[in-house]
């Protein structure tokens, strides 16, 4: 049989199965391609934004004695050569070259103490690779070679070093100045220069960040500050540094770059890493055993969890969008299919074979879909994104969908030659076979919501298969109990509709209720495409609150100022000055110490009933702050809750007493010791922060302000931020292109099952129209057979995707869209819905019209066959 007749003849159907085969490519094909695009571009961010420290591959060692110094820059080459040769082949494109990035060597002391200050200055040395590329002098000169001097009757060496203007200005280390180090191995040094970085910003230098600031920290029960800076050697000075005499460590920096990884191999580095740890761990160079630090699998690790839950929500997602689009293409191949029955069945009766049957159905649906198919998959690959498996797979099952129910049904309808039979004179009573399974089915989804409810999840960063099947379950479930039960209620108002004396009420919800199998073939679709629509709508407004409260989280105010140091005297009326702000809420905080003991804890003094007015209407609040007669109120963090009252150091010795627990303080403790307490706890309150209300602009705000070392925040820059996200931003997308692809599919399965029965249809019409039947008739009539279907399993679908997100319950994490913050509460938004819904019934209604306005054109002595009439 020719395949180009049919499809010539029938050219409306096979010119929409193209269209619906198209497009379906195209989505399926595209939309993975942008997700994926997303998880990549979520990885670089994560990996960018952390500290280098973390993501590079560092390879230290500590020389174990002289014999296993390196003296030479050329050791170190040597020995980063080795170590660049060890890398598994996932990692050895992941990591930059010599002298790129932050790929570089260096030899460091550490815990190096400067004699006589008690062990509260510490001044280690220091010799990086690449130090003429990172530094500049801006006073004295370069460190030349190392000398000697004596002291206490010992030849000590003598090391040139330069500081940076941190150092010189917090540890007095003034060009000319020598300071003995250590307690009994001594050198001395000599400072000759003081540098700069090129880019103090640079990720390098989060390796060596003592080298450019000094590093103070309070110890447990003292008053003074510990001080720590690293001083730059040259070269000439590896010769005198060795482990022997002081803490030497080497370090070989394997410098990571961060927008290599993909997220499709980040499991794949993680495991190299484990790989490389082991290797490094066996190699024994001459200088000593060599260790491998970095933070890579830690960030990995969040980051494919993340991704984890947030593929789960886009699976569901898609693979509606793929169920729902393969339904509808098998609506158009039923459509194109019933067309040529007529010809299929006299080809039969005249001898064709089952095979020539498959192939006559599945050539002309073949020869629409296939270009189709093709024509979409490859305008998916105009989306950016890496070609996963289901890129490729999605389009290819659309095609085998397509054309394997149009091989299929030919084959099933036409098994016996000239088997007539007629659907719509009395419901079919299903078997008890397929009633026990469809029963099976039902129970099986709601014991699989309820055991994914009870249980954790089974996988690791959410690949649990439980989680993907229960959704589709619940889907398959819901669409047969509705087939099942859609009849009853009409059957019901069929009983009263008969008692009327208007006969279309009757003569419509009877045709509905006797629908042929084909007209509930809507519900297999228009059910998933409600449900994911809703589902869809409903992540979209739980993620937007969420971000929301993040937003507030982070700030605590509509626009926060901090500074490490007192705002200058003034700076709280001109800020009041700035157009926009309502109130300005000055604050202190800072470190306090519990009791008379080393144990720490973050405090903030502020004026908690004027912060809890600020507050109004945000989603995040503090309790209140009730008097206390006996020392100063307190709120305590959950772990410091039950002490009732306590001492604490901050500018003086305070007694609290603790009137309420804050498991978190908005925009400044989220874990940990902290208290809230009153501004007044300290005499004269030290200013250093401000919590503002208002919708002023922040860059007017920092002006007013003025100070270098104040920072600006704002709720809308955070909120916008965690919008802006390359996931969330992504996801949202998706989201919105979802949901408006499956409306389109919902409404074009309405029309096509419209037209699938309009000749049944126009063959009812035309032997009641010489029965007196109006036009305003027909169309009531054809509107009562079509709107029950549709609204029925409109109401049907809104019930599943309100009831997904509750029923798949821990399985849905969907924080990594929301700024850490756990998504809950889902608040249904029906907006959509009903839209959809409402859009359903027009194009039913508008159907009706048309179908009614076209039928009347035609004469009944062309709708009926001899003998109807009689």
């Amino acid at each position: 049989m020719k395949s180009l007749v049919p499809a010539r003849v029938h050219l409306g159907p096979v010119t929409l199965l193209a269209v619906l085969t198209l497009s379906a490519c195209l989505l399926v094909g595209g939309l993975p391609r942008a997700v994926q695009a997303s998880f990549d571009e979520a990885l670089h961010a994560s990996l960018s934004d952390a500290a280098a420290l973390q993501t590079d591959l560092l390879a230290q060692v500590e020389p174990a004695s002289a014999e296993a110094t390196l003296r030479e820059p050329a050791q170190f080459a040597a020995g980063e050569e080795r170590l660049r040769s060890l890398l598994p082949a996932p990692l050895r494109p992941l990591v930059l070259p010599p002298g790129r990035g932050t790929s570089h060597a260096s030899a460091t002391t550490y815990d190096t103490p400067v004699h006589g200050t008690g062990g509260m200055r510490y001044l280690n040395l220091g010799w990086l690779s690449d130090a003429d590329r990172r530094v500049r002098w801006v006073e004295g000169r370069r460190p030349g070679a190392p000398g000697s001097m004596t002291y206490e009757r010992e030849s000590i060496p003598v090391f040139e070093v330069g500081v940076s203007e941190d150092a010189r200005a917090k540890m007095g280390l003034e060009i000319g100045a020598t300071r003995i180090l250590g307690e009994s191995d001594y050198a001395a040094v000599k400072v000759v220069g003081v540098f700069a970085a090129y880019d103090p910003a640079d990720r390098y230098w989060t390796h060596h960040a003592d080298v450019l600031r000094v590093t103070e920290t309070q110890p447990p029960g003292k008053t003074d500050l510990e001080r720590r800076a690293t001083a730059l050697i040259s070269e000439a000075g590896l010769t005198r540094l060795n482990g022997d005499d002081r803490n030497l460590v080497y370090t070989w920096v394997l410098g990571l770059d961060p927008a290599a990884p993909t997220s499709l191999g980040a499991a794949e580095v993680k495991d190299a890493v484990a790989d490389y740890e082991r290797t490094v761990s066996v190699e024994t160079p001459a200088s000593g055993r060599y260790r491998l630090v970095t933070g890579l699998p830690g960030l990995l690790d969040g980051f494919l969890t993340a991704q984890g839950t947030a593929r789960t929500v886009m699976v569901l997602v898609l693979g509606g969008l793929l169920a729902v689009s393969a339904g509808v293409i098998v609506l158009g191949v039923r459509l194109l299919s019933e067309r040529a029955d007529p010809a299929l069945a006299l080809a039969r009766a005249r001898g064709a074979s089952l095979p020539q049957l498959a192939f006559a159905g599945a050539g002309p649906v073949a020869l629409a879909a296939v270009p189709a198919a093709v024509a979409g998959h490859a305008l998916s690959w105009l989306v950016p994104g890496p070609a996963t498996f289901v890129v490729h797979a999605g389009p290819a099952l659309v095609l085998a969908v397509a054309v394997g129910f149009a091989a299929v049904r030919p084959v099933v309808v036409h098994h016996a030659p000239l088997r007539e039979r007629r659907d719509d004179v009395a419901a079919a009573r299903p078997p008890l076979r397929r009633v026990t399974l469809e029963a099976l089915v039902v129970v099986l989804a709601l014991a699989g919501a309820y055991l994914l409810r009870s249980r954790s999840l089974a996988g690791e960063a959410g690949d649990d298969p439980f989680l993907l099947v229960v959704p589709v379950a619940l889907t398959v479930a819901a669409a047969l109990v509705t087939i099942r039960c859609y009849p009853y209620p009409l059957r019901l108002l069929v009983r009263l509709a008969s008692r009327g004396r208007a006969a279309v009420p009757y003569l419509g919800l009877t045709r509905a209720a006797r629908a042929r199998p084909a007209s509930v073939l809507p519900v297999l679709i228009l059910l998933p495409a409600l449900a994911v629509s809703v589902f869809a709508s409903v992540i979209a407004g739980g993620v937007e609150t969420a971000q929301r409260l993040a937003a507030w989280q982070a700030t605590g105010a509509s626009i926060k100022v901090t500074s490490r140091v007192e705002l200058p005297a003034g700076v709280v009326d001109r800020v009041r000055a700035v157009p926009g702000v309502e109130l300005v809420l000055p604050a202190q905080t800072g470190q306090v110490q519990l009791g008379y003991t080393g144990e720490r804890a973050e405090a903030i003094a502020v004026d908690v009933a004027a912060w809890r007015r600020l507050l109004a209407g945000s989603p995040v609040g503090l309790p209140p702050l009730p008097a206390s007669a006996s020392g100063v109120p307190a709120l305590v963090s959950p772990e410091l809750h039950g002490r009732g009252t306590m001492d604490i150091g901050w500018q003086a010795r305070t007694k609290l007493t603790e009137r309420g627990v804050v498991t978190a303080v908005p925009g400044f403790f989220t874990r940990g010791k902290f208290l809230v307490v009153p501004l007044e706890v300290n005499a004269r309150p030290s200013v250093n922060t401000l919590l503002i209300k208002g919708d002023a602009d922040p860059a007017a705000v920092t002006r007013a302000v003025g100070g270098p070392t104040a920072v600006v925040t704002s709720q809308a820059a955070e909120l916008a931020a965690i919008r802006d996200a390359p996931l969330t931003g992504t996801v949202r997308v998706v989201l919105r292109v979802t949901t408006g692809a499956l409306a389109a599919y919902a409404l074009v399965a309405v029309v096509v099952v419209l037209v699938i029965g309009a000749a049944d249809r126009t063959r009812a019409l035309a032997f009641l129209r010489p029965l007196g039947l109006s036009e305003r008739q027909a169309r009531g009539l054809t509107a009562l057979e079509i709107l029950p279907l549709v609204l029925v399993t409109a109401l049907a679908g809104l019930v599943l995707g309100l009831a997904l997100p509750a029923a798949l319950g821990p399985g849905i994490d969907l924080s990594s869209y929301a700024g850490g913050v756990a998504v809950e509460g889902y608040a249904p938004d029906l907006a959509v819905p009903l839209l959809l819904a409402a859009g359903l019934a027009v194009v039913a209604g508008l159907g009706a019209y048309v179908h009614t306005a076209a039928g009347r054109r035609r004469g009944s002595g062309t709708l009926l066959r001899g003998g109807d009439l009689a």
